[in-house]
């Protein structure tokens, strides 16, 4: 597979080396060398204008220009002398759509501020961290010492985070110990849906299958709770690897299998568990993916094929937040009527709340969604 290339002149040469984005991003037309004697707003009329710079000052200067940059974006309008005539309330799909074009927005302006990189991970600039590490979880082992390239210090920041959470893990109350996310793969911070799962009566614990795994988190809490063998599914290399390094780190290896799938594996299991998406849009990146599900393939697919799955008198577990109604973006009989559709039946629902701090933040764009929104394990059976 060819590799994009980003290309620019510095001085009177040309350079080109690896172009690096994670979102599939085109590399930028236009670049423009930059270095610590560029102040924010020139910087950020070449950014909304589509140049990115390529830095080569010192590096925390370019952290600096890029927290500048945010603020510029994030900058409220002034609001107009005269009181504008009352507008129309916007529809929550609406301002869902809208807050996602301003996300993106955001996100395009940010990403044009550009870090070099050498072959072996090491970033040339003055003051630059040790971002080896990090960049080899996430890209995988470094190349010959000529292959330089070049990645959005946005990006690069979000690779270092993600490192930072691998190494220390994220506590899972209902567990008794720390899942650790890897790079590219969705952290199980929303503490609730799991609580759902710890508390939900078993049918079985001679086996258990969990479609989706992610990180593993659910399979090892099949396993915490005595579930005797867990299949674990997942089509994403990396979600794979995060899954068995924490199986691993657990001593569960022996009880859970990682095989990749799309969805089912092969036979039947009395428990089958599934966490997909929980909003029906086109993910940006391949990190959205655990949270945007495009037409809801994921959670048709899981309803359709559920009842070839399921033992004779077995569950299925559907772990699912109500969120996509509360914007607008799915009904509660059209989910319904999936169900009905896939020849189930709904044995009972059991209901949280959520408890990260955006349900409690009236400045949030989707404050009202969030504040209304409920987290539910669905236990369905073949009707």
């Amino acid at each position: 597979m060819t590799q994009p290339v980003l290309s620019w002149t510095e001085g009177s040469t040309p350079h080109t080396a690896r172009w690096r984005s994670e979102a599939g991003l085109a590399p930028p037309k236009r670049v423009q060398v930059a270095d610590d004697t560029l102040n924010a707003d020139t910087a950020y009329r070449l950014a909304c204008e589509g140049t990115a710079l390529l830095w080569r000052g010192d590096f925390h200067n370019a952290r600096q220009l890029l927290a500048a940059l945010a603020r510029r974006v994030d900058r409220k309008p002034r609001r107009a002398k005269a009181a504008p005539a009352a507008a129309t309330p916007t529809a929550p799909a609406q301002a869902f759509h809208l807050h996602r074009q301003a996300q993106a927005q955001r996100a395009r302006v940010l990403a044009m501020v550009l870090i070099p990189l050498d072959g072996a991970y090491t970033i040339p600039l003055r003051r630059a961290p040790d971002v080896r590490q990090a960049c080899t979880e996430a890209w995988g082992p470094a190349e010959p010492a000529n292959a330089d390239s070049v990645v959005s210090l946005r990006e690069l920041q979000g690779l270092v985070g993600a490192h930072e959470w691998r190494k220390k893990g994220v506590p899972i109350a209902a567990l008794g110990a720390s899942i650790h996310p890897h790079y590219g793969v969705f952290s199980p911070v929303r503490g609730e849906y799991l609580d759902l799962v710890a508390q939900a009566p078993l049918p079985s614990t001679e086996l258990a299958f969990d479609i989706g795994t992610g990180t593993g988190v659910l399979a090892a809490l099949l396993a915490h709770r005595g579930v005797q063998r867990v299949v674990a599914t997942d089509c994403d290399p990396r979600a794979l690897a995060c899954a068995r390094d924490n199986l691993a780190r657990l001593d569960l290896a022996g009880v859970v299998e990682v095989v990749q799938a799309d969805l089912f594996p092969p036979g039947q299991a009395p428990l089958v568990v599934c966490n997909p998406p929980w909003v029906p849009a086109r993910p940006a990146s391949p990190v959205e993916r655990a949270v945007y599900d495009e037409g809801s393939r994921m959670l048709r697919g899981f309803l359709a094929g559920l009842g070839a799955h399921l033992a004779p008198g077995g569950e299925g577990w559907l772990i699912l937040s109500d969120l996509a109604e509360h914007l607008g973006l799915r009904t509660r009989d059209e989910l319904l009527g999936w169900i009905a559709g896939a020849g189930l039946k709904v044995l009972g629902r059991t209901d949280v709340r959520p408890r990260h701090p955006k349900a409690a933040d009236a400045n949030d764009a989707l404050h009202a969604a969030r504040a209304a929104e409920v987290t539910s394990l669905w236990r369905l059976t073949v009707a």
